[in-house]
């Protein structure tokens, strides 16, 4: 069994948007967790059109998952209509290249799961993409 991990304000990293990306960082908790937000759609076609083709993520098992993992799972998911209750907090957004952007957010979901997320998100002619996610469980404070 691993020891504790003691976090300090040390050993955290600063978690702060640049001023310029203001907007972006609006745009995009605005749109975080991704496919939770049902303004933004619920079907296969809301969902394909909201990532690109080369869309994986990694769940906060660890494990890989293709983009069609993703879309069957989010059929499932919807299609059985459970009730989704979360809250996000400390968003913070990132610009990595021309009109791609790193979004960070912890998400509490049913009041008792904990997870950091990461979301690579690119700026196209036909709006927002998700290119990448990440979600991984803390285990400690």
């Amino acid at each position: 069994m691993n020891p504790p991990v003691h976090r300090s304000a040390a050993t955290e990293p600063k978690l702060e948007t640049d001023p310029e990306l203001a907007e972006v960082l609006e745009e995009l908790s605005a749109r975080e967790p991704i496919f939770h937000r049902a303004e933004f759609g619920v079907s296969r076609e809301d969902f394909e059109r909201m990532t690109v083709e080369e869309f994986w993520e990694v769940g906060a098992s660890g494990r890989r998952y293709s983009r069609n993992t993703v879309l069957d799972e989010l059929e499932k998911r919807y299609a059985a209509g459970d009730d989704d209750v979360w809250e996000t907090s400390e968003f913070q957004c990132r610009r990595l290249a021309e009109n791609v952007f790193l979004m960070t957010y912890t998400l509490v979901q049913d009041g008792t799961r904990v997870t950091r997320r990461s979301t690579i998100w690119q700026r196209t002619a036909e709006g927002w993409k998700i290119v990448f996610h990440q979600g991984t469980v803390v285990t400690d404070s």
